[in-house]
């Protein structure tokens, strides 16, 4: 059983064979794919598995915080399991690529400016979006 299938029976998630599949395929995602694109993956291992359920699962583990969903500017809902670590992303304009990276400097930097304001941070999200550099 992998770790997102885990979470969802420990959550009480009735697992049925479908919703099996949905989630290795998402345990296994080492990018941010889609509704469609996780139709297709979950498609090619059980061709049973319509794009409905594919979106009311979607629905369902992100109800349960089990994914969180992206939206990237690109016009498309991406997923990813929710992170045991905090991180953020570069989104690659031409490519739609999206790197996930940590900086902790960056990380400072926001603290002290929520300090500077009278707050303390509790939570965010950083987007950065750019083209490869030509050379």
């Amino acid at each position: 059983m992998d770790r997102l299938e885990k979470l969802c029976v420990e959550k009480g998630m009735r697992m049925t064979d479908q919703r099996r599949v949905i989630a290795r395929v998402l345990s296994s995602a080492t990018d941010h794919p889609d509704v469609e694109e996780l139709h297709r993956r979950a498609h090619a291992v059980d061709p049973h598995i319509s794009i409905a359920t594919v979106y009311r699962t979607v629905r369902l583990f992100e109800e349960s915080g089990i994914i969180e969903r992206h939206d990237f500017r690109d016009g498309r809902s991406r997923y990813e399991e929710t992170p045991n670590h905090h991180h953020d992303h570069l989104i690659d304009m031409k490519s739609g690529k999206v790197v996930e990276f940590v900086d902790e400097e960056i990380e400072a930097l926001q603290n002290a400016i929520a300090r500077k304001l009278g707050y303390k941070l509790v939570d965010h999200r950083l987007e950065l979006y750019g083209v490869p550099i030509e050379e």
